[in-house]
């Protein structure tokens, strides 16, 4: 493939991203990059060492301990603290809020983002989150802001966790997205906004198909 691709992708919960990149990644053939794992893998070790989520001081002073690798394995990510295999412990709802909570410390962040720079430089990505277009990769050939409703999203958390055999109601997952987005849009430190330079995609209305065509098509464009 003679275009290097980097794509970032940034959008509120539930509004695709992780799905819809995994799918583009696969027609494109390049490596998907799932920012919010990473995230996710810290809060899971803050809770595992038993420091509250409040205590700014208490998760910083963990940082040292962490060491996270990402292997890609036939395009997938699976990521890896202090050497084991956490991809499939970090998606519950619990590890979610976490990884909110976590990723407004900006120490952090400054430690995973140098990561997923070096990832990006190496090889074609796209990459999904919430500052990837407007913090992690400001020079990104293609950045998509991707949203949906409110309730669309919600109900797409809801199936995707039910379908995983989680004990949820559609109100409790449709609180924790208001929670979240209010979380990730008000953070000091880089909010969940569109970059000046990202192209709207508003999902609500698209079948899985329709949206990977709609990511390729522009992306395409930019390459």
């Amino acid at each position: 493939m003679a275009e290097k691709y980097t794509i970032a992708v940034d959008g509120p919960v539930g509004a695709g991203k992780s799905t819809l990149a995994r799918l583009v990644a696969k027609k494109l053939n390049i490596i998907y990059v799932d920012t919010g794992a990473m995230y996710r893998a810290v809060g899971l070790y803050a809770i595992r060492n038993g420091v509250e989520l409040t205590d700014r001081t208490g998760i910083v002073a963990l940082l040292p301990q962490i060491e996270l690798d990402v292997k890609i394995v036939n395009n997938e990510q699976q990521v890896f603290l202090n050497g084991e295999d956490v991809t499939g412990l970090i998606r519950t709802p619990e590890i979610s809020m976490a990884a909110s909570v976590v990723s407004k410390i900006a120490e952090v962040r400054t430690k995973l983002v140098e990561l997923q720079r070096k990832l990006a430089d190496r090889v074609s990505v796209i990459m999904d989150g919430r500052d990837i277009g407007t913090v992690v990769l400001p020079n990104a050939s293609t950045k998509i802001y991707l949203t949906a409703s409110l309730d669309v999203r919600a109900k797409r958390r809801y199936n995707e966790l039910i379908t995983k055999g989680q004990d949820v109601t559609f109100e409790d997952v449709k609180a924790d997205i208001m929670k979240r987005d209010d979380n990730d849009m008000n953070r000091d430190v880089s909010p969940l906004r569109p970059a000046e330079d990202s192209v709207n995609l508003d999902t609500s209305d698209m079948t899985l198909d329709e949206a990977v065509d709609a990511i390729i098509r522009i992306a395409s464009e930019k390459a």
